[in-house]
């Protein structure tokens, strides 16, 4: 096995079981590992810290997985790692309300570049990784002998891919092509997914929870949900009573979906209204219309894919929720979140602060929404903790 030897100094944060070593630590090689191979990963004075995958290409150029010499990430080992980490979440599978839920979270469950989501008997994963390319056979294998699942499709189109070297790769792996649309169940509502064309693998099991606690001060309320994609805080809004709900989405795809999932679940069209159309310049046109509403719900996707994006993230965070406040009146309700792992929530609650003073409002955090324990957050890499969201109520 090739080594790669790091600086002076720089073996700490792996010592405390931080996965990601990056480039710049580096002091040099014995050997000559190629991209996606299993390294051996040493101090400056050659004691062993780790096995990890190795890229070249990568600014994170080893992502570890090991810390005992004597585990050797070898096919059985990955096997061993896919079974723990379907096996934490085995009692989230037996729910007759849910089946739809994420089965293995890349770092958090120590298979970094691997995600797996199940939707009722079909398996959507996403390979993030050139380490877990190479072992993609293996994991294919694993998955199908554990779950003797419908089908296993392959949504591997994300930006990371790219930081590795890797091309857009989506397609069947087991079981033929899915269905066009996969009915699935989430808190007792019931959703059609599009696993092969949905956004990222088919459906965000992230917000389940989150959308099942916002949905609980819906009762006789106008509610806005604002990239509402196929309406998860719409149908729950729905199923608790919400006097209206008015959804927003850029894509035709989700506002399709959306559709479709208010039909399946029997809920009356004359209660929501679905608008297609950019959310910033729907907000501005609610607002030039003096249109009002007792609950809104912002969860955009990612405005700060690194630190180094962080600041202008802020602006466009606090221009958003901004633009969402100024249409609560007193005792209005906003549920927003960030799904940037760059922002913490003490800056979170900063950039709404802001907001609030920049439109005129007095607010109060009444609730924090984290993701769900399929999405579990090690001790040791905090920047697997991304979803943040904080209910607001104008005062």
């Amino acid at each position: 096995m090739h080594k790669i030897i790091l600086k002076k100094g720089k073996d700490k944060a792996a010592r405390q079981l931080h996965p990601w070593v990056f480039s710049g630590a580096i002091a040099g090689y014995e050997g000559n590992p190629s991209d996606g191979e299993v390294v051996s990963v040493a101090d400056w004075s050659g004691d062993f810290v780790g096995y990890g995958i190795y890229n070249g290409q990568s600014r994170v150029a080893v992502r570890l997985m090991e810390w005992d010499e004597a585990a050797v990430p070898d096919e059985p080992w990955w096997r061993v790692r896919i079974g723990k980490a379907i096996a934490a979440r085995k009692h989230l599978m037996g729910s007759s309300d849910t089946d739809a839920l994420r089965l293995v979270f890349a770092e958090a469950d120590f298979l970094p570049g691997l995600v797996v989501d199940y939707y009722a008997g079909f398996i959507s994963i996403q390979v993030h990784s050139a380490g877990v390319e190479r072992m993609k056979r293996v994991i294919v294998d694993e998955l199908s002998q554990l779950l003797r699942p419908r089908g296993i499709y392959e949504r591997s189109d994300a930006n990371a891919r790219a930081h590795e070297g890797l091309p857009v790769v989506n397609g069947s792996l087991s079981g033929g092509q899915p269905p066009g649309w996969v009915e699935v169940k989430e808190n007792g509502i019931r959703y059609e997914v599009n696993i092969a064309e949905g956004q990222k693998s088919g459906f965000y099991c992230d917000q389940r929870e989150n959308r099942l606690l916002t949905a609980r001060y819906a009762e006789g309320r106008r509610v806005l949900d604002c990239f509402c994609y196929s309406g998860g805080f719409t149908l729950n809004a729905l199923a608790h009573g919400a006097q209206e709900v008015v959804s927003v989405d850029s894509s035709a795809l989700a506002i399709e979906a959306l559709q479709k999932n208010v039909s399946l679940n029997g809920f009356d069209n004359n209660r929501h209204t679905a608008v297609q159309g950019d959310v910033n310049k729907q907000l501005r046109a609610f607002a030039d219309a003096g249109e009002r509403f007792d609950l809104i719900i912002l969860d955009p996707p990612k405005y700060a894919p690194s630190r180094a994006g962080l600041e202008k993230a802020a602006r466009a965070y606090k221009d958003l929720n901004r633009r969402g406040l100024l249409l609560l009146g007193r005792g209005g309700l906003l549920a927003t979140f960030s799904c940037s792992a760059a922002m913490d929530m003490a800056t979170f609650k900063q950039v709404l602060a802001w907001a609030a003073l920049d439109a005129g409002r007095e607010i109060q955090f009444i609730r924090q929404f984290a993701q769900p324990e399929d999405h579990p957050i090690r001790a040791s890499f905090p920047e697997g903790e991304y979803l943040k969201g904080l209910l607001c109520r104008v005062v």
